[in-house]
């Protein structure tokens, strides 16, 4: 069983930068590849950044792509996201993922594990 726990979100102007949190336990974090979902009030769980087990490999929506890093620390079995220049429509609930193995990464259907969520507001 895992267990994936969010943190670092809050209340932030546009512009400034926020660093959201994912802790596992239960299962080493360094064999998955792992995502970062967000989902806005009223709209779909959208893909917003993806972290390869080895190799470094990343991906980002074209919507935070330059804007956001996707990190993560093994050893802390911890992954990160590294949230630059906030705007507005990034508002939303971030939730991290562990890869189940699917073929899209973009979907949330490839994963197997998700987190509760940490709230991210972004004010004008």
């Amino acid at each position: 069983q895992v267990q994936l726990v969010e943190s670092g979100g809050g209340t932030v102007q546009v512009g400034d930068s926020l660093r959201l949190s994912c802790a596992s336990s239960g299962r080493p974090l360094a064999n998955y590849a792992m995502a970062w979902f967000r989902q806005a009030p009223g709209k779909e769980r959208e893909f917003v950044a993806f972290a390869t087990s080895i190799g470094g490999t990343r991906h980002y929506a074209d919507a935070v792509r330059g804007r956001f890093t996707m990190d993560r620390d093994n050893v802390k079995n911890t992954v990160y996201l590294l949230m630059n220049s906030l705007k507005v429509e990034d508002t939303a609930v971030y939730v991290c993922a562990l890869h189940g193995g699917g073929t899209y990464y973009q979907r949330p259907e490839s994963y197997d594990y998700w987190g509760q969520g940490t709230q991210v507001t972004v004010s004008s």
